[in-house]
């Protein structure tokens, strides 16, 4: 039906409720049929006008009536009060006299036509899709107001695939409640109960500023069932219109983290990045590459995008000037390799970078162990010819990328990266520029982590491999990580092992079984399978040490590791003779010079 058709339509139906009003209330205020007065006439014509007038002054012939609400239900009552009011006054005007019991019935009759008539869509709609089979039976979590604009969205979107029968809600006044028809049957601990009970096929967690502690509680009772878990999007995506109220996103497992992220202090990291030239090495990894994304946000004056494999530069260069190819920013692929110690004075020279956000680095612990060699040259020399060519063209700050795999660290990876924080320390202080070091658990989603071979391993059908029931480990997203590098480049002074509050560490079995669950499988149909520890792999993991650390924050959710002894002289040593030791005796020295044991005296020997 045309617009054209239904407001035809819609001023037939209202003239004849105009009329049929008067009609009627003659009938009970005389008890008689007989309406053709002068009275009648005038009181009819200024009803009907007056009617019309009020219903377009307040868009009553635009109003989607399936959808109506309180708020219809208001402008009917302002428009028609008007219109009687309006009627009253032509009354007074013309005839001398205001016939009140016919205008008060007059109106109670309007009221109820001109109301129940808009109204009967709506309820035929509610009763059409309440009973319809086809759609998915969906429990709310949340009986707030992100949770009633859930329901009412679904319960007026024809093309939504989801019903709401339930509210559940930890907020007791409200229990045994209806909000809009829905009833909130109880509290979080009885998901189970009402799932089996209302035969619930989806789950939508409807609560916006949920702590990631909270929903992961919450979490844990939808996984005891077989519904499908959703949440509600993000509060700002709503609020800037990103998505609205019905796009419903799958749980992450990032939103299971158990901690709030950390905040940025916005205008200390604007005043070192604005219109300054930036250089991030391995650009193309899942770090870099994410520190390139956080700092374009700022707008720098140049980016250099610096990267060993073109193909993974080519495609973040790629997606940087999709992004912010209408702003000034220039961004530069820079294809080299850190070993190359000329390459790297040379880069310098040619764009005198203000920053320097060095992430080039091998990580992957298993690997490292099977060549330890390949971990001193990335690892060790590459830190070391960036931070001297950095130190020599005066760069202003140079903020390298560490891993909580540097605290007593058993693998090369991890003695590897607390050399390199030495190295960072020991130029520090020769140096105008300020070097500091960040230092921070696991990345969710990062190449080489465990995340993307869990999901593998699940797409296939399974079993989840984990070295170990008891094995933990901290965890933070790519760009939380990628933002704390940034927070620590502004807080830097020269020196610090930067460390983010990582809060409490997460068993990989648990995150295992959260990843099957948020896949939609059952861990019974998956399976887990434990393989062992690999080499040089720990239970556990420490962000600081005892002796390295400083309880106060400076920053909140940020703490800094003091100083502690620096052996340069014997990482020169490595960096030069690493070719001539055979892979067992370089891994013990890299281990026992990083655990602080008398590198001299460990070195001679060998080396002598």
């Amino acid at each position: 039906m045309t617009y054209r058709q239904r407001l035809s339509l819609l001023l037939l139906m209202d003239s004849l409720i105009v009329l049929g009003a008067i009609y009627f209330s003659y009938f009970f205020v005389n008890g008689s049929f007989r309406v053709i007065t002068l009275t009648s006439v005038i009181s009819s014509i200024t009803l009907l006008l007056s009617h019309h007038f009020f219903a377009f002054l307040y868009k009553l012939y635009k109003k989607a009536w399936e959808y109506a609400s309180i708020g219809e239900l208001l402008i009917i009552f302002k428009a028609i009060t008007l219109t009687i009011v309006t009627t009253a006054f032509v009354q007074k005007i013309v005839i001398h006299e205001v016939y009140f019991r016919l205008l008060a019935v007059t109106w109670m009759i309007h009221i109820l036509l001109i109301g129940g008539s808009r109204f009967i869509w709506r309820m035929f709609r509610d009763a059409y899709f309440k009973n319809d089979d086809t759609k998915k039976r969906t429990l709310i979590i949340g009986a707030g107001s992100a949770g009633t604009m859930v329901v009412r969205q679904l319960l007026q979107n024809n093309d939504t695939e989801l019903l709401p029968v339930a509210f559940i809600d930890d907020n007791v006044k409200k229990h045994n409640l209806d909000i809009l028809g829905i009833p909130v049957i109880g509290g979080v601990n009885q998901i189970e109960r009402v799932v089996e009970e209302f035969n619930i096929e989806s789950i939508i967690i409807a609560i916006p500023s949920l702590r990631k502690k909270r929903l992961n509680a919450i979490f844990k009772e939808c996984s005891k069932t077989k519904a499908k878990t959703q949440i509600l999007p993000m509060l700002e995506d709503l609020v800037t219109g990103k998505v609205s109220v019905n796009e419903f996103r799958d749980v992450q497992v990032e939103d299971l983290l158990g901690r709030s992220p950390v905040e940025l202090d916005m205008n200390s990291i604007s005043e070192y990045i604005t219109d300054k030239v930036i250089l991030v090495t391995g650009a193309g990894g899942s770090i870099g590459s994410e520190i390139c994304r956080q700092v374009a946000k700022f707008n720098p004056k140049q980016l250099i995008l610096l990267g060993h494999g073109e193909n993974s530069i080519y495609s973040i260069e790629m997606e940087l000037r999709e992004l912010y190819g209408n702003t000034e920013i220039i961004f530069i692929p820079e294809i080299a390799d850190i070993q190359d110690s000329q390459k790297m004075m040379s880069v310098m020279n040619k764009y005198h970078p203000h920053v320097v956000y060095h992430a080039a680095a091998h990580k992957h612990v298993p690997l490292m162990e099977y060549n330890p060699e390949e971990a001193v040259k990335n690892n060790l020399m590459g830190t070391m010819n960036v931070a001297k060519a950095a130190s020599w063209h005066d760069v202003e700050t140079f903020v390298m990328i560490s891993s909580d795999k540097a605290v007593n660290p058993t693998n090369v990876m991890g003695a590897t990266k607390r050399l390199a924080e030495m190295i960072v320390q020991y130029t520090n202080k020769t140096s105008h520029t300020k070097f500091v070091a960040v230092r921070f658990g696991n990345v969710l989603g990062s190449r080489g982590s465990v995340i993307p071979l869990f999901k593998k391993q699940i797409q296939k059908g399974g079993p989840v491999t984990v070295t170990h029931p008891d094995m933990v480990r901290y965890f933070m997203t790519i760009p939380e990580a990628s933002r704390l590098v940034m927070q620590a480049g502004a807080l830097a002074k020269g020196g610090e092992i930067f460390v983010l509050d990582m809060g409490e560490p997460v068993k990989i079995v648990d995150l295992a079984k959260n990843l099957i669950k948020l896949s939609g499988n059952s861990v019974e149909e998956i399976g887990i399978e434990f393989t062992g520890t690999r080499p040089g792999e720990k239970l556990f993991e420490e962000l600081l040490k005892d002796d390295e650390m400083i309880e106060q924050q400076i920053y909140p959710r940020i703490y800094v590791g003091k100083e502690t002894n620096i052996y340069i002289e014997e990482i020169e040593k490595i960096i030069s003779t690493h070719s001539d030791l055979d892979k067992e005796e370089l891994r013990n020295i890299l281990l026992d010079l990083a655990n602080k044991h008398n590198a001299s005296k460990i070195l001679t020997p060998t080396l002598g």
